[in-house]
């Protein structure tokens, strides 16, 4: 499944329906029209939403009706929210506007970094893991850094830096798959 990442500051407009589109620019993204998809903003997973369309063209053709579908009340608006998220935004960059519909909202908010693991705990794995799972060396000492420091991120830091953490997160979607093989945890969401 897809996901589109959103700044939290939109959460409660995604959820309102105030917000029911977003402009991206350079690269085109990865959706097109009818594909199902995880909505998270602020850390968290908000929904489920289905693609109504993805309409390309430059920030010069973006119009008061784009702005409106984003949440915005004009496209000046919308510009200038652009160039805050953007490094360099011209009248000749590439806007992608993907409308979407919000069709299942998550009656609790899902942790997005919990949502890899259907909705469980990463700190519940682990300690199942190091209960039920035979691990190396290497696995054990990553899931045991990561319960003693309650955080990816902090986990991730001890290890060397931010990039780290897809390497705590990889052992960890790993042992989640055994532990579900094992009947011992499933789906939570």
């Amino acid at each position: 499944m897809r996901h589109l990442q959103f700044d939290g500051r939109y959460a409660g407009a995604i959820l309102e329906g105030r917000k029911r589109a977003t402009v991206r620019l350079g690269r085109r993204p990865n959706l097109k029209e009818g594909d199902l998809i995880l909505i998270h903003a602020g850390g968290y997973t908000l929904g489920r939403a289905v693609v109504e369309r993805v309409e390309s063209k430059r920030v010069a053709e973006l119009t008061d009706e784009d702005a409106l579908l984003d949440g915005f009340s004009s496209r000046e608006e919308l510009v200038g929210a652009l160039k805050r998220h953007y490094d360099s935004v011209t009248e000749d960059s590439p806007a992608h506007v993907v409308v979407f519909k919000l069709v299942e909202r998550f009656d609790r908010p899902v942790m997005s970094s919990d949502y890899a693991y259907e909705g469980n705990s990463p700190l519940e794995i682990a300690r199942m893991a190091l209960k039920h799972l035979e691990l190396s060396e290497e696995e054990r000492k990553l899931i045991e850094l990561f319960l003693k420091e309650g955080s990816l991120r902090r986990a991730a830091r001890r290890l060397g830096g931010l990039n780290r953490r897809y390497v705590i997160r990889e052992v960890l979607r790993k042992a989640y798959e055994k532990l579900k093989g094992m009947g011992l945890m499933g789906p939570k969401v």
